[in-house]
């Protein structure tokens, strides 16, 4: 019995150790970006790589073989916070214009608040805000660019003001419309207060409200002669 024992102890001696498993470099790649985020969504951009490899379980070394610097690790966060969630299909539905204005912008604020109302969204936005951190400045581009220009064009022609490019003050009344229901998430999300009006009825609102005031003014800036392009 013994005999049989101490054989069956050595066999198992003799085989090889299991190899320990690798994450593939993209799987690896994405595992470091995942937690990066959940790092600063937590703590924000004061948080550095000594941090993160600890969170990860691997060395400052191999964490720089994919990203040699902090800033390129807070590129990768932004790629995939900010740009992989951004919807071409907004613009073009903005610009459609066989639907009415209201129900177009209706329409991107819903599915919009349903793609940033998320805690890493918001708090990695505001602690970039304050940390100096140029996410801020690369969406808000996107967000003129890509949402309140089309917004403003969009608007002005279904009030017969014509089509030419958007003046600075038309888009500046389309940011107070944009920032307004911005904080909204803001309270609901990273303030948790208890929302008295659910969102979507926050948004019809909102919509209503500017579209009931904004004619006017579009109009007093198309007849004056000192609104810059």
């Amino acid at each position: 019995m013994a005999e049989r024992l101490s054989k069956a102890v050595a066999a198992a001696e003799r085989q090889p150790a299991p190899r320990r498993t690798r994450n593939k470099p993209e799987e690896r790649h994405r595992e470091f970006v995942r937690k990066a985020i959940e790092l600063f969504a937590e703590v924000g951009f004061e948080a550095g790589t000594r941090e993160l490899a600890q969170r990860l379980g691997v060395t400052q070394p191999l964490l720089y073989r994919y990203f040699p610097s902090k800033d390129d690790l807070i590129t990768a966060v932004y790629r995939e916070i900010y740009v992989n969630r951004w919807k071409t299909q907004w613009r073009d539905g903005l610009l459609d214009e066989t639907q009415p204005i209201r129900d177009r912008i209706i329409a991107f604020y819903e599915d919009y608040t349903r793609t940033i109302f998320t805690p890493e969204w918001l708090r990695i936005y505001l602690f970039a805000g304050l940390r100096g951190v140029d996410i801020n400045h690369r969406y808000a581009a996107t967000v003129e660019a890509e949402v309140l220009r089309p917004i403003t064009l969009a608007t002005r022609k279904s009030f017969g003001l014509g089509d030419g490019p958007p003046a600075a003050e038309e888009i500046e009344l389309f940011w107070t419309l944009q920032g307004g229901i911005f904080y909204y998430g803001v309270r609901e999300i990273v303030y948790r207060f208890p929302m008295a009006v659910d969102r979507s009825t926050m948004i019809r609102n909102a919509v209503d409200a500017f579209l009931e005031g904004v004619g006017s003014v579009l109009r007093r800036l198309a007849e004056s002669p000192e609104t810059a392009d």
